[in-house]
């Protein structure tokens, strides 16, 4: 299976670079005329090929991502030669499925939701509808969850919002440790390592509800009580929820009719 890259932006040269350090043979890949530098320098070291034009991707691709900004999606893929054979990958935030199909028929036509994870093979990667060639495809960077329909896509994509967000909280973490006298690579890699440890624990536990999980670690008098209670007192919680309702509204409006109202 051949795989095009539409589009290589900052997300298109994360995948091309999870999926050579994959194991990917750089002539199952095939790269749009237009990229990131950090894709044409790839290109330029593993010998993968880049296409005259997009309608020669199209041509020479069995599975296409596509990877540009939402509010060109539909331009980049109209015109193009899509046959029965092709599968389009859209990674395009918010664009919906009946805004891709018409264009991109008769393609089959499928939402995938990477983050910049891809690039160390560890994304988690939403895709809806299910299909095996995605599938394999995106397993190759990382865990792939196959979400029951669009609208719970459009919900999850919400997590490529938060994933940024954590990176903030990180970085705000690594800064009060090295202010207060902790060697900044020290505290960068110890506030990394405590949140990929409370995500293992959360996973480590599925039947366990979150919350109890954040009692057990609240011991009465502790120190975990003490900044949990100051994060309470500033409406932290209902900020972070405001923030995930407001990635939502911009998922909405970024592409395509609007996803039925929940």
């Amino acid at each position: 299976m051949r795989i095009g890259i539409l589009g290589v932006g900052h997300l298109g040269a994360y995948l091309l670079r999870g999926l050579i350090d994959a194991g990917t043979a750089p002539g199952d890949l095939l790269l749009s005329p237009r990229g990131a530098e950090a894709a044409r320098r790839l290109s330029d070291s593993h010998g993968i090929a880049v296409a005259a034009s997009n309608a020669a991707l199209v041509e020479a691709a069995d599975l296409v991502v596509l990877a540009v900004r939402p509010a060109d999606a539909v331009a980049a893929v109209d015109g193009l030669p899509w046959t029965s054979r092709h599968l389009l990958v859209s990674a395009c935030a918010g664009v919906r499925l009946d805004a891709l199909r018409p264009p991109a028929a008769p393609a089959e036509v499928v939402r995938a939701m990477p983050i910049s994870a891809v690039s160390i093979g560890r994304s988690p990667t939403t895709v809806y509808p299910d299909h095996p060639a995605a599938r394999e495809v995106f397993s190759r960077v990382g865990e792939v969850l196959v979400l029951p329909d669009e609208e719970a896509f459009s919900v999850a994509s919400v997590s490529a919002a938060l994933y940024g967000w954590v990176h903030e909280l990180i970085g705000r973490s690594v800064a009060w440790s090295a202010a207060q006298g902790l060697p900044e690579p020290l505290a960068r890699r110890l506030q990394a390592q405590t949140f990929a440890a409370a995500a293992g624990m959360v996973l480590d536990a599925p039947d366990l509800p979150v919350d109890e999980l954040v009692r057990r670690l609240a011991t009465p008098g502790g120190i975990t009580e003490a900044g949990l209670d100051s994060l309470r007192r500033d409406g932290v919680g209902e900020a972070w929820t405001d923030a995930q309702d407001a990635a939502f509204a911009r998922l909405r409006a970024l592409g395509g009719p609007p996803d039925t109202p929940r």
